[in-house]
Formats: C-alpha cells, sequence, structure tokens
C-alpha cells in the first residue's frame, strides 16, 4: 500500500543530505539547540500476548524494555542544572485498536524534558542484585511507567508505519541540522493491511542534513526459534517475511555497529538494524544499542 500523501511528500521534500552533496556520517552533534528523535513504532495485535521464555507476554516484556530505555535516555540528559532536551521521544502503536501516536499530552512526538516530568505512574518494583558472595539479595527499586502493554486483533502495520511517517516527515521539517531521527519497529507477526515495503522507503525519504532516517527493525519470538541478529545479507532468512523486513531495514551507521560489537554481536559490513526471531536478551539489546546515538556534551 503506498500512501499518496506521503508519496507526494516525499517526492517534494528534497534529501537534503543527497542535494547538499554530503558525507552520510551521521556525525552531527546532539545538543539541546540540536536534538535528535528516536520514535518507538510497536505492534500490539493479539499474539502479543502469547508468552515468551521470561513468562512473560511479549506485550509485556517489550513494555517493560521501552520504559527502562525511556528512563535511561532521561538520566542521560540529567545534568546539575535538571533534565536536558538532547531527545525528542515519540511512540506509535497498532493494533486490534487501531493506531495510537503519543507518550505524554497526546503528541506523537514529545520531548525528553516533558516525559521525565510526566510519567503515567511510578510503580515500586523488585530487582534481584548479586551480593557479593555467591547469593543475591532484593532490592526495591522505583520503576517510572510511561507505556503500558496491550494486544488484540490485527497487525495493520502499514497504517502503524503511515503515522511514524507523517510525524517524522514534520519532525524533519523542524530540525533540518540534527542528527536524523531513529525508528524502531518492534513487530511479532506479518502485516494484515498489505505490503510495508513501500511506506519503508517513504520512511528512508525522509531525512535531516545529516541523513536519511534509520528504520531498525525487530521481530519478536515466544519460541525457541533460532535468531538471526544484524545479518548482512538476506540469504540465511528462513522466509518471505523475514526478507521483506530485513529490507525495510537501514544499514547501520559505523558507530552503530561498534556498540553492537562491543555487545558480543558479530556485525559485518554492510551490517542492517535487523533481527528476527528475537528473544528477550536480544530484544534489552537492540534497544540499548538502537537508542544511542553520539551524545555530545552540551556546551
Amino acid at each position: 500500500m503506498k500512501d499518496p500523501v506521503l508519496v507526494r511528500r516525499s517526492i517534494a521534500l528534497p534529501n537534503l543530505a543527497q542535494t547538499l552533496g554530503a558525507i552520510l556520517t551521521y556525525s552531527a552533534e546532539i545538543s539541546r539547540d540540536h536534538p535528535t528523535c528516536i520514535l518507538f513504532v510497536v505492534d500490539q495485535s493479539g499474539s502479543m500476548a502469547d508468552a515468551m521464555a521470561t513468562g512473560k507476554s511479549k506485550a509485556d516484556f517489550v513494555a517493560d524494555v521501552m520504559n527502562k530505555t525511556i528512563y535511561t535516555l532521561v538520566t542521560n540528559c540529567t545534568k546539575s542544572d535538571g533534565v536536558r532536551n538532547y531527545f525528542d521521544v515519540g511512540i506509535v502503536t497498532y493494533g486490534g485498536g487501531g493506531t495510537r501516536a503519543g507518550l505524554a499530552g497526546g503528541k506523537a512526538i514529545s520531548s525528553i524534558v516533558d516525559l521525565a516530568n510526566n510519567p503515567t505512574r511510578v510503580e515500586d518494583r523488585t530487582r534481584h542484585e548479586d551480593d557479593g558472595a555467591g547469593g543475591v539479595f532484593e532490592r526495591r527499586v522505583k520503576f517510572p511507567v510511561w507505556f503500558d502493554p496491550t494486544a488484540s486483533g490485527g497487525t495493520p502495520m502499514c497504517a502503524g508505519l503511515t503515522t511514524a511517517a507523517e510525524a517524522i516527515g514534520d519532525w524533519c521539517d523542524a530540525h533540518p541540522h540534527s542528527y536524523p531521527p531513529t525508528i524502531i519497529h518492534v513487530t511479532d507477526g506479518e502485516s494484515t493491511d498489505g505490503d510495508p515495503s513501500n511506506i519503508g522507503d517513504v520512511l528512508h525519504q525522509l531525512s535531516t542534513g545529516d541523513g536519511e532516517c534509520l528504520l531498525f527493525n525487530i521481530h519478536v519470538s515466544g519460541d525457541n526459534s533460532e535468531p538471526t541478529t544484524f545479518p548482512s545479507s538476506e540469504a540465511s532468512l528462513p522466509n518471505a517475511y523475514a526478507r521483506t523486513l530485513y529490507r525495510m531495514s537501514s544499514p547501520m551507521p559505523d558507530h552503530i555497529r561498534r556498540l553492537a560489537g562491543q555487545k558480543g554481536y558479530a556485525v559485518g559490513d554492510g551490517a542492517r538494524g535487523f533481527m528476527f526471531n528475537a528473544d528477550p536478551r536480544h530484544i534489552a539489546d537492540f534497544f540499548d544499542i538502537g537508542t544511542r546515538p553520539r551524545l555530545t556534551a552540551d556546551r
């Protein structure tokens, strides 16, 4: 399915990086004057209620990882004078309830400052930690929550990615000199409203002067299937659905490849931001790797 509005927009909007003949190094400094954007696109179809190896449902586990990731971003932006706006963060979900956007105040994309000041709630949770003597102890911790899990109905992936493209297009217009947006798309099933490839192409055409938007896809699994992590080709992928998600995924910039390597992943030349049949550990790693563009000290 090709959204005519977005297609017109993608043709009308210049690809700034190509127009300027720039080298796409994804090297723009991230600062309060030039924040970057991270947009999560999350599948909330009925199959996300299936359990993972941890016993939690896929929807519950993804929600926990998302909330922890947002909290980490807030922490990384906190200085002596408060939370600095290095990031804008957004959410788009799709499932039986249709497509929804926004974490705080109903906006698809909010500043990290707004999110820091407006979690939905703060829960008391228990964390098990190493006591240094061969045992573990329980520590009570505060856990801010911005995003709640839901799972129902079909998988309107095209509609969800179209909503994401609308939000990202507006953001790029307002931030032409920023590190380009990173879109992390989480799904466990095939699209039920058409081929998502075309809208994936539209997302890749949206850009800032520092490069095209980065679209990273992670397919989560509750079974014991062998995962595929950061492949450089589609040759080893098990089916046409996996190959579609691979083609939609952006090549990883060098600094993100290095982050993946530091976590122990084999990342070859041309590796793409894509995992298939990801288990809980891979999901947590993927979010951490994908949400760490180079943060430079603010001046």
